[in-house]
């Protein structure tokens, strides 16, 4: 035990002070040490002593590069996305204008016409003079007004253009749509935005906006499908990015679900695409008969007016042609012939992408970048407006009359 040593009191009479020491023992200095920290992780010194060695690291580095190649497209992707939402705006807007166009045309001329009928029946009933004059005169500068504006709306078909409008407004809503899936998915690619662009541009180049210079022919030689999509090469492009969000055994694939999609094929080909080709080069026929015989009626009504009063037979094919050219215009225009037309155009160029679609996803032999099988099937369902059951049934009918040779009694899609 550690004793203390005291030193004696010291009293002096000269101080009343009281002065007192205490010593305490020395003892050698001992080295304080302090211990050393452990320089891996807490979790994984805990992971180890209990046995587990391979564990997964709380933190790994962030690749700054790939980092930053996702916020570029992020950035890309919502750039275009303004640029699609702007674009269905406008031909949203464009085709409502065109669709009035419509409308107000047809009224007039029908109204110019009948007009111009009208007085011309005057005139031949009991005009004489400079009255007999004046309803010549008035008759045939109408008809000759209605004949130039027959010419234009021929040319331009504004139900036709309506229709492009709204088929144009439908597939960029279906771009917004998508585009929008892609950034909720995350981690988009620059291969994504490549082929987004694509999409925008060929959209653009199938449903142009401005009437002089870029308008489509609105009488071709041929009927020929609509095409809005990208070329074959970059569709294969497109179904390889989305294999790579479904990768697994066979991908949803196998040998009867590929010889499923051959033979509903054989059915869009043989129905679907061949009965739209077969009405639409029908309806292109009609409407050019009805474009040339309009104006033409009027023309002669023109012409005719003006020898009203010299002979009973000028009064009669007068009237007559410009009641004819009346009732034509409103078929044709009132109609929507040209409308119908587009809509058929627009209906094949949906079964040869859909075609397409199916071809380019059977020749990728790599089943991991395929879309996923069993997806891939319930889109082409869902496309046609069948059920995974009656799609099935759709391609073993397909098959038994292609062994038998015969015709199938069937059209692939129930929606149109």
């Amino acid at each position: 035990m550690t004793s203390l040593q005291a030193s004696p009191i010291i009293l002096s009479s000269s101080s009343n002070k009281i002065s007192a020491a205490i010593h305490l023992p020395k003892h050698p200095r001992a080295p304080l040490s302090v211990p050393k920290m452990p320089t891996r992780n807490l979790v994984e010194e805990v992971n180890k002593r209990a046995g587990f060695t391979n564990t997964i690291p709380m933190t790994k580095p962030i690749d700054v590069e790939s980092y930053n190649s996702t916020s570029i497209a992020n950035t890309q992707l919502y750039a275009l996305l303004e640029a699609v939402a702007d674009r269905v705006e406008m031909h949203n807007n464009i085709g409502k204008q065109r669709d009035n166009w419509n409308t107000l045309l047809l009224n007039s001329v029908n109204m110019i016409t009948l007009t111009a009928t009208t007085l011309t029946g005057v005139g031949a009933i009991g005009g004489a003079g400079m009255p007999l004059l004046a309803l010549k005169l008035s008759s045939a500068l109408l008809y000759s007004a209605a004949t130039g504006l027959l010419l234009i709306m021929n040319k331009i078909q504004p139900s036709q253009l309506a229709e492009e409008q709204r088929n144009a407004t439908r597939l960029f809503k279906q771009l917004q749509s998508q585009i929008q899936t892609i950034l909720t998915l995350g981690n988009p690619t620059q291969e994504d935005v490549k082929i987004v662009m694509e999409k925008v541009l060929a959209l653009d180049k199938a449903f142009p906006l401005p009437l002089l210079g870029a308008m489509l022919d609105k009488f071709p030689s041929k009927f020929e499908p609509a095409v809005w999509w990208p070329s074959k090469q970059s569709q294969n492009k497109t179904k390889a990015q989305e294999g790579k969000f479904h990768k697994m055994a066979k991908n949803g694939w196998s040998e009867e679900l590929e010889v499923e999609m051959r033979d509903i094929i054989e059915v869009v080909k043989r129905k679907d695409i061949e009965d739209y080709v077969r009405l639409g080069n029908l309806v292109l026929k009609i409407n050019k008969i009805l474009a040339i015989s309009g104006p033409l009626l009027t023309g002669v009504a023109a012409i005719g007016s003006t020898f009203v009063g010299n002979g009973s037979w000028a009064a009669i094919v007068a009237v007559a042609a410009g009641a004819l050219g009346s009732a034509v215009n409103a078929f044709e225009h009132g109609g929507q012939v040209g409308m119908v037309f587009e809509m058929y155009r627009n209906s094949a160029g949906f079964f040869r992408q859909l075609e397409e679609s199916i071809e380019g996803t059977l020749e990728e032999r790599d089943v991991e970048y395929r879309e996923n099988g069993e997806l891939f099937e319930m889109k082409v369902a869902l496309k046609f407006g069948r059920s995974l059951s009656q799609l099935k049934e759709l391609a073993r009918k397909s098959a038994y009359s292609r062994r038998e040779g015969t015709s199938i009694d069937e059209f692939a899609s129930k929606l149109f």
